[in-house]
């Protein structure tokens, strides 16, 4: 008998812009009616499959902040505010430039080639664009009504348009979208918006699901304890010009602790495991999670063969070392099996890849009788390149380990249980994380060390400021929570050279507003360079492929 553990992570970073609370990027909203409804959606429907979620506190943040602009209409979301707006002929030029350059940012075959009314409206765009830009000028109020509307079908889950009386009749309707049409589609979408955390911690509560969480914003934690420990998986690594983030532990235990204070008030419980973010583990850092009370932790197999061997296996849990206090168990995911979910079967028909994916489970479980299967994967960002975003795939799957005679699946904290007793003890930790179990995609490269260089410095700046007394107990409250912010991993991924140049300039623009805000915060002139670009933008795609995507 074969356990499978799934964790499904969801995470995205604070799109809020720091002064005025809009957000930039829509890709919370956008994934919540149609990755988190559809996740959950699975779940209820297949009650004997059992899973860990775990999510990031500033997500849930954020859904409750898109909860309360559908309870008040105080719309901080530009998509939001052109969908609503009563008259589309009157839209500002900024909302206008903002739909167009947001509008078609969607996987296409599967999210908007299917879609003939959609496709369309992107016709009509790019055979305008290819003339002089005044063309555009031309797109009348019903276009572009038409194409907000569009962007919300296109990114509504599968659950949400087979449930929903009012989406269905929105895709069949087509085109000439009312304001009531859009209000309607609005409403629909706010209630499954506000539905979100309640769901999941109804799962939880029934026992189905376990809830675990990441440290606050998703902080890099290992690099912000020490840089060098990017040198133990690649000796060779560039780093930083500053010898260390000044302050890294403590700013670690406040992540620690403000996720341990965020799980418990939405969900009713402290969280028993944690996901660290990018599944980055450090020596130091387990310490930290040891220290905090957790009971399991995780990362990936290559960080485990760096740490114990080639041989070392996924298939049994692991005790932390000697040093780490508490009793943690540490789990190691099976990246062959969690990346042909992630990154090969969209490209299968659901039922084909189902079965595949059983009939690699079932050999696992006559290589080793007992063992345990972890399978950890975004739970977010691969279903768009799935058609009917993996509905078919899950339905399937779901069904068949439901039923299945020999394969079982279990939540982390059960797996912990059942494995205590066989734990291998792991002499010594390597650091790195799940993209191929070094620190390279958040260090090392000259923009990214000088994302690190920046966010030093306006740390030992508010190091000074809030020493120094003169600031109110407000203004400290809200120069920790904007620091934070900056502390994200987010901004460090998206910089370097194998990311798009569309999607390094937001996350570079929103990183330097962020830390913007913060000096100003301290009441202290921002530095001019961080009205300088980071990134000197690049295309491509990273070599080797990796664990994960992102929003965008």
């Amino acid at each position: 008998m074969a356990d499978i553990a799934f964790l499904w992570h969801m995470h995205q970073p604070d799109y809020r812009h720091p002064d005025s609370g809009e957000f930039m990027l829509p890709w919370v909203f956008l994934h919540s009616i149609k990755d988190y409804t559809d996740m959950a959606a699975h779940l209820e429907r297949h009650p004997g499959v059992r899973c860990t979620v775990n999510f990031v506190p500033v997500l849930l943040e954020q859904i409750e902040d898109y909860a309360d602009q559908f309870s008040t209409g105080q719309w901080r979301d530009p998509l939001l505010r052109i969908a609503s707006h009563p008259e589309s002929e009157a839209l500002s030029a900024v909302d206008r430039d903002w739909l167009l350059d947001m509008a078609f940012r969607c996987h296409a075959p599967t999210m908007l080639e299917p879609f003939a009314p959609y496709r369309r409206l992107r016709d009509v765009y790019n055979c305008l664009r290819l003339h002089d830009g005044s063309s555009l000028n031309y797109l009348s109020g019903h276009y572009l009504s038409d194409l907000a509307t569009w962007y919300l079908l296109a990114w509504c889950g599968e659950s949400l348009r087979r449930e929903s009386p009012v989406i269905a009749e929105m895709m069949a309707k087509g085109d000439n979208f009312s304001q009531s049409d859009r209000l309607q589609l609005i409403a629909e979408l706010g209630a499954a918006v506000a539905g979100l955390i309640p769901r999941y911690r109804a799962l939880s509560d029934r026992g189905q699901v376990e809830l675990s969480c990441t440290p606050n914003t998703h902080p890099l934690a290992p690099l912000m304890l020490d840089f060098n420990c990017a040198r133990e998986a690649w000796p060779e690594c560039p780093l930083p010009a500053a010898p260390n983030y000044p302050g890294g532990r403590s700013r670690v235990e406040n992540h620690l602790q403000m996720a341990i204070a965020s799980h418990t008030r939405r969900f009713g419980q402290a969280p028993a495991g944690l996901w660290p973010a990018e599944g980055a583990l450090s020596t130091p850092f387990l310490k930290q999670i040891g220290e905090a009370g957790f009971a399991w932790t995780a990362s990936s197999h290559s960080v485990l063969k760096h740490s114990a061997g080639i041989q070392a296996k996924t298939s049994t849990a692991w005790q932390a070392p000697e040093e780490i206090p508490g009793d943690l168990t540490l789990f190691f995911r099976n990246e062959k099996l969690s990346d042909l979910i992630g990154f090969e079967y969209a490209k299968w028909h659901g039922r084909d890849a189902s079965q595949h994916f059983l009939n690699e489970l079932n050999t696992l479980d006559h290589e080793d009788h007992d063992n345990l299967i972890p399978i950890f994967l975004d739970g977010e960002n691969a279903w768009e390149y799935y058609p009917f975003n993996a509905w078919f795939f899950f339905s399937d799957l779901y069904d068949a380990l439901e039923n299945h005679p020999r394969l079982q699946t279990v939540t982390l904290a059960e797996a912990a249980r059942k494995q205590h007793g066989r734990r291998q003890r792991l002499h010594k930790l390597t650091a790195g994380s799940w993209v191929f179990g070094t620190l390279s995609t958040w260090v090392g490269n000259p923009e990214k060390n000088r994302a690190w260089e920046m966010l030093c410095d306006v740390k030992l700046s508010a190091d000074r400021a809030l020493d120094s007394g003169r600031l109110s107990e407000a203004e400290c409250t809200e120069v920790l929570r904007r620091l934070s912010n900056c502390e994200s991993s987010d901004w460090f991924w998206w910089l370097g050279d194998y990311n798009s140049p569309e999607s390094v300039a937001s996350f570079d623009r929103l990183f330097r507003e962020n830390l913007k805000a913060l000096y100003q915060l301290l009441k202290l002139p921002p530095p001019a360079s961080l009205d300088q670009p980071i990134s000197k933008g690049s295309g491509g795609e990273p070599e080797g492929g990796g664990t994960m995507r992102r929003a965008n």
